[in-house]
């Protein structure tokens, strides 16, 4: 047991000091009064004038704290954290075909990127391939189009996979496109064992908020452990679980309700991995996660080192977790989409290494930072570039990662990570009583708090309580900026041809035997013998395209869509 950090005599003494200083304040507003009505972040929790000791009373430094590396790793999950190694630089790439994003993936390495991480377009993201009649016009629109082990090839390109760690934005069809990759990285001479990298793979974020959507949950979650399972065995570098808060935020969610969603898809994922068989400190050790970086500076901050201190406690009480990587909360984070503007876009900058800063202080172990034409379209170089030097700026010029979590011990921030942590709880509990997250998914229940304070806060925006400069306050027109990257509709007809071509070209019989097998396995029991992985890697490498290997998911498992409750 530790102890209070201050005792109950230098609290008596606060609370008088800090009343006769509160009778200051109001007659000091009597002349000049406050120049909001009411004060909150842009989540909307009220923040007040001045924090004390007395907003952290009960706080124990040993319990809630700690040191960094150690439970409850609110201070950071690495001992040295940036003082031995900085985040990963991992922007986020892809357009075009394979060899356009993996001309990007050269470029940002050539200036400084540390790690890659994949955009896939909307057809690939679908699991189509680019000739299917659902996926016309999206051609490497919002991301590169991956339909073939071949794609996979030029993709990565003359870029050492095993010493690079690889990111790779996918959900329903995470397991086909891991696959790809890994075949492709044994085509290329490498060792399954030494890659690293992540998957998103995060399907019940997928129900909640960015509906990229395939298979109905629960053969969803059956693939999602299969990757968990193979990875556990066989790639042990990689982590198969980016659990994405990322995409709640940017559909409307507040803070908390990022916090509290986020962490208890995770929360289901262990249950699932667990029920396979899998010990908790087998696998735990390799999941991830994925924080949205809002404008809110201190919000941010106070909600990743509360998102720390529950993942420890959950994987400490709840699952019984032994070891201390079992119970980290490691996570990638980017700054918010949602906060950028089409109005005065150069203002994007300033938003985004607001954010970018709320991260490194938040603890984060990769970064991407938005660039400030995302609004108009898919990254040019030229915005990228300043998107990259942002991140190189405030880790080598500014001194903000020479001192491990800095702003422990500020009474605003400590309330405000505690109340995070409380309020988040709530949501915990609610869900635990609503039988878990699929049957909340069914329900619709986060779906409408969601909706709620998307709504919330459009109505502030509005009503000028929430001020968006160039949109509400110095309102501005959308300007034409002179290098918004544009993706040739022409590329659509040469992607199909070349998927074509490779079909060809493939040994059907050796083709119809990987999919047999592969059909076999989704049609038996979840269990290591019928994982998919094994199968799908076969699979691929026989000349399976992503559509096939997911057109058999949706024959064997069903299709969902979503049922659009308002």
């Amino acid at each position: 047991m530790g102890q209070k950090m201050f005792s109950e005599a230098q609290l008596d003494h606060m609370e008088r000091e800090y009343n006769d200083w509160l009778q200051e304040y109001e007659k000091a507003l009597q002349k000049m009064p406050e120049r909001l009505e009411r004060f909150s972040t842009v989540s909307d929790m009220e923040v007040k004038a001045l924090y004390t000791p007395l907003d952290i009373k009960e706080k124990d430094y040993f319990q809630d704290l700690g040191f960094p590396g150690q439970f409850p790793f609110t201070r950071g999950v690495q001992p040295t954290m940036y003082r031995a190694r900085l985040w990963t630089m991992r922007m986020f790439a892809g357009l075009g075909t394979a060899e356009d994003t993996n001309k990007r993936f050269h470029y940002l390495i050539e200036h400084g990127e540390t790690g890659l991480s994949t955009a896939f377009d909307f057809p690939t993201l679908m699991g189509y391939d680019t000739e299917s009649p659902l996926a016309r016009g999206e051609c490497g629109k919002c991301g590169v189009a991956i339909d073939t082990i071949d794609d996979m090839q030029r993709l990565f390109a003359g870029i050492n996979l095993e010493e690079v760690t690889t990111s790779m934005t996918i959900n329903p069809p995470a397991s086909v496109i891991w696959a790809m990759y890994i075949a492709n990285a044994e085509n290329e001479g490498y060792d399954r064992k030494k890659l690293g990298g992540t998957i998103q793979n995060d399907c019940l974020k997928e129900f909640i908020a960015q509906k990229t959507l395939m298979l109905p949950p629960e053969p969803s979650l059956r693939l999602v452990v299969d990757t968990v399972e193979f990875g556990t065995y066989e790639v042990p570098r990689w982590n198969t679980i980016s659990i994405s808060g990322y995409h709640i935020r940017e559909a409307g969610a507040t803070a908390v309700q990022e916090l509290a969603f986020t962490i208890y898809d995770g929360i289901t994922y262990v249950e699932e991995c667990i029920k396979r068989g899998l010990k908790v400190d087998d696998f735990a050790g390799r999941l991830s996660f994925f924080w949205n970086s809002h404008i809110d500076f201190f919000e941010e901050i106070a909600k990743m080192r509360a998102a720390r201190r529950m993942w420890a406690r959950l994987m400490r009480d709840r699952f019984k977790a032994q070891k201390p990587r079992s119970m980290m909360c490691r996570f990638h984070t980017q700054t918010a989409g949602c906060s950028l503007t089409a109005q005065e876009p150069y203002n994007n900058i300033i938003r985004t290494t607001t954010e970018a800063l709320a991260a490194i202080l938040g603890g984060t172990q990769s970064l991407h930072t938005n660039s400030l034409d995302e609004v108009y379209m898919i990254p040019s170089e030229e915005a990228v570039r300043i998107a990259l030097r942002t991140q190189q700026i405030l880790a080598d010029e500014t001194g903000v990662a020479n001192v491990i979590d800095p702003l422990a011990g500020s009474y605003f921030v400590e309330a405000l990570t505690d109340k995070m942590e409380e309020e988040a709880m709530v949501y915990i509990r609610k869900l635990d009583e609503l039988g878990g997250m699929v049957a909340a998914i069914e329900k619709d229940y986060p779906q409408m708090e969601i909706a709620d304070a998307a709504y919330h806060f459009q109505q502030q925006v509005e009503k000028g309580e929430k001020i968006i400069i160039g949109v509400n306050k110095f309102p501005s027109a959308r300007p034409d900026l002179e290098f918004v990257l544009k993706i040739d509709d022409e590329l659509e007809n040469f992607q199909i041809e070349r998927t074509r071509q490779f079909k060809a070209k493939r040994d059907k019989i050796k083709l119809q035997k990987a999919m047999d097998e592969l059909r076999r396995r989704c049609e038996g029991p979840p269990c290591w013998e019928n994982n998919v992985m094994p199968a799908l890697i076969d699979a691929v490498r026989a000349g399976a395209t992503e559509q096939e290997c997911c057109d058999l998911y949706r024959e064997v498992f069903g299709t969902y869509s979503d049922p659009g409750t308002f």
